[in-house]
């Protein structure tokens, strides 16, 4: 089996549009939570969002007719992809049938489909969109960055709400460890923040109702009452070792380990007793044969601010590591980010890799009042230095679906 790294990383968040501003934001505590923008509706009781601020497609596109042609997901995924393909110097140094694309959307191009259909209500159906289908569909993100990038190997975009990313790239790291690729540019993108998008999200009562950006989205936090919307995009270039090596590229971190599980328990709610979380994190920590010792593991927790999401997961990792799991370094960097749905898991794995290259555990911000029965060491408040060998992240969607990635520092 091939050994697998991480050779380039790009980022379009609600802290920052590049790798550099992202880390610092988030080593420093940065919350990018702020008033809604997007739209106005009194009568949709959400007040704040993690939407992404100062971005410029034109930096990514040659026209403006070009990026009236892609939805906001797909400009996302172009711009993240750009930065990590140009960070790892792939470009040339790959054969095009060995080199993949793996990016995943939860929701795909919702706010082209808002657009599309009111014209439909509004103007007629002639007055639909051309490129409305391939705006609106998922797989466009993928088939996009592929086009761009002479990518022709594997291409295949992953759809499992909040685990989406975490799938893709460790999907992308298993085809690459059985040999059906050479190099993936494996990720996740999300634009959601609409009136549409919004609505349908509190109805289920998941979002949190606070009108402070600061008591908003608070992992672990007694206070918690549901997650706060963000978006953006996460993409890794993942590469086989040797083929790294072959070419000195700057390797950043190893993936070592992988589970995907689910829970067959209810379309929204986790099942109370982590059983499919569990077994995801057991899978990665078996694949990865992790020996590392607990106090030099960062656990990137999904963390989203949820009082079952919060409660469980915290379960799940004593489940697994028994008394070493208070010894482990968890945040949750949904405190800042807040829940970039799709983006969220990639998102976090690049926060694991920067946090274990750094030594500096971010911190899980906001945290004032602990919860009883949350007893692990969620590194409240302000980042840790601390020696990282490992990092563990966990990626829990709708649907059941259970994703956890094993990195490790090579």
């Amino acid at each position: 089996m091939n050994r697998v790294v991480i050779t380039g990383m790009g980022i379009i968040s609600p802290v920052g549009n590049d790798i550099d501003t992202y880390w610092e934001s988030l080593k420093n505590g940065k919350c990018g939570i702020a008033p809604l923008t997007r739209f106005e509706n009194p009568d949709i009781p959400v007040r704040v969002a993690a939407e992404v601020k100062d971005f410029d497609p034109m930096k990514y596109y040659e026209t403006k007719t070009d990026v009236r042609h892609a939805d906001l997901t797909m400009q996302y995924a172009v711009a993240a992809a750009e930065e990590a393909v140009s960070s790892s110097g792939i470009s040339g140094n790959v054969d095009p049938a060995r080199f993949g694309v793996y990016i995943g959307s939860g929701i795909g191009g919702m706010t082209t489909f808002l657009e599309e259909h009111n014209n439909l209500l509004n103007r007629g159906p002639g007055r639909v969109s051309p490129y409305f289908i391939p705006k609106l569909i998922a797989n466009m993100p993928t088939g996009v960055v592929s086009i761009r990038h002479g990518a022709k190997g594997p291409t295949l975009p992953i759809v499992t709400a909040c685990a989406t990313s975490t799938n893709t790239i460790g999907e992308a790291f298993h085809a690459i460890r059985y040999g059906y690729a050479d190099v993936i540019i494996a990720g996740g993108t999300e634009a959601s923040i609409n009136e549409l998008g919004v609505a349908g999200f509190v109805n289920c009562k998941a979002l949190s109702l606070a009108e402070d950006p600061n008591a908003a989205s608070l992992p672990f936090d007694k206070r918690r009452g549901g997650f706060v919307m963000g978006e953006g995009a996460a993409i890794v270039i993942l590469e086989e070792y040797e083929h790294a090596k072959a070419r000195n590229a700057k390797i950043l971190a190893e993936v070592a380990g992988y589970g995907n599980t689910a829970d067959a328990y209810h379309m929204t709610a986790p099942a109370p007793d982590g059983e499919g979380a569990i077994r995801a994190i057991r899978l990665a920590v078996e694949e990865a044969e992790l020996k590392t010792a607990p106090e030099k593991i960062y656990f990137n927790a999904h963390g989203t601010g949820t009082h079952m999401n919060d409660l469980m997961e915290t379960q799940a990792v004593k489940a697994v590591f028994k008394e070493d799991a208070y010894k482990l370094h968890v945040s949750s960097t949904k405190s800042m980010t807040a829940h970039m749905l799709g983006a969220t898991g990639a998102a976090e794995a690049i926060a694991g890799v920067l946090a274990m290259n750094a030594n500096i555990v971010p911190p899980t911000i906001n945290l004032l009042e602990p919860d009883e029965e949350l007893d692990l060491d969620y590194t409240p408040n302000k980042a840790v230095e601390t020696l990282i060998e490992a990092v563990i992240s966990t990626s829990l969607g709708f649907g059941g679906h259970n994703g956890c990635i094993v990195l490790k520092k090579i």
